[in-house]
């Protein structure tokens, strides 16, 4: 992992942590999940142990479930001063990184602990990819080979749901994406009901950018961002391309069948180039750039568990 701008400089916005000096924050807390409830959450190339939910999401769990009780708190003492009733308003939390970081598992993870949380039983996790704009209308602007890049999103309608959701407004739809299909599902939606935390995951919900005074991330009263060295990445992407050809990819209904069929080299050439000419390249212009944005930096080592913790200093 590069240095942030500020490190670089000698002076950062955020406290280091090691895992051990991290997991020493939640030492006493219990572990909700167990190896059963792992299975279900991991993603498809990753294997977070036990040991690195104790270590790593416990103790952000119970940061975040302190932010979460701070935060209403100051919401119901501001409304009982404007003379209103409190609306119920959700704690929103956004989740950044790259393609193949693992940001979905941690999402996952952090729900299914926050779920289980005294006071927090309702956590809906919904990700942007539903939010991109349907294949056709990518095809019909040439943006295929974008798809994921910034301009791949339906961002008014994004932003217009989160600030529906900071506004207290339930119920709420949220539009779903197939990765099977590898395309937006119309005729499917996921509704939330008065929720008491929301997770927004996503490559992107972390940009700024030239021509809109709004972004995702104003709505969000948290941030962390998934973060690993760009050779790990590559990696990673690299396995679970060829593991998705050996399953996923032999439905005759999946969108890339057609590289079910290639031998293993032929798979890599392709998923190193898929990689190399759409992956690396959102990442390294937009997605990395949002990193120093995040509340909260996860940092991965190679074998693609969390090594340390960054969290910015309030």
């Amino acid at each position: 992992m590069a240095l942030t701008v500020a490190e670089s400089s000698g002076v950062s916005p955020y406290v280091s942590f090691s895992r051990e000096g991290w997991a020493g924050l939640g030492a006493n807390l219990p572990v909700p999940l167990n190896e059963a409830d792992l299975i279900a959450l991991r993603g498809f190339n990753e294997e977070v142990s036990i040991g690195e939910v104790a270590d790593v999401y416990v103790p952000l769990a119970r940061l975040l479930s302190l932010h979460v009780e701070a935060a209403q708190s100051l919401h119901r003492v501001t409304e009982t001063f404007l003379g209103g009733l409190p609306a119920k308003m959700p704690y929103v939390i956004g989740i950044a990184g790259s393609v193949a970081a693992g940001k979905s598992t941690t999402a996952r993870i952090l729900q299914a602990i926050l779920t289980r949380w005294p006071n927090h039983p309702r956590v809906d996790l919904i990700t942007t990819d539903g939010f991109l704009y349907p294949n056709e209308v990518l095809e019909a602007r040439g943006l295929m080979q974008r798809k994921g890049f910034p301009e791949s999103y339906d961002l008014r309608r994004l932003i217009s749901f989160a600030a529906d959701l900071k506004s207290g407004r339930s119920p709420l739809s949220a539009p779903l994406y197939s990765h099977l299909r590898y395309d937006t599902v119309p005729e499917v939606e996921q509704t939330v009901v008065s929720p008491d935390i929301v997770i927004i995951e996503g490559l992107t919900v972390l940009q700024t950018g030239a021509g809109s005074p709004v972004f995702i991330s104003d709505f969000f009263d948290f941030s962390i961002y998934v973060d690993a060295e760009l050779d790990d990445l590559r990696n990673w992407y690299v396995e679970r391309f060829l593991k998705l050809r050996e399953t996923v990819f032999r439905d005759p209904q999946s969108y890339f069948h057609r590289y079910a069929t290639l031998s293993e080299e032929e798979a890599k050439t392709h998923a190193r180039r898929i990689w190399l000419e759409i992956n690396e390249r959102n990442l390294i212009e937009n997605i990395e750039p949002t990193r120093e944005r995040a509340s909260l930096i996860l940092e991965k080592g190679s074998g693609h568990s969390v090594q340390r913790v960054r969290l910015r200093k309030l």
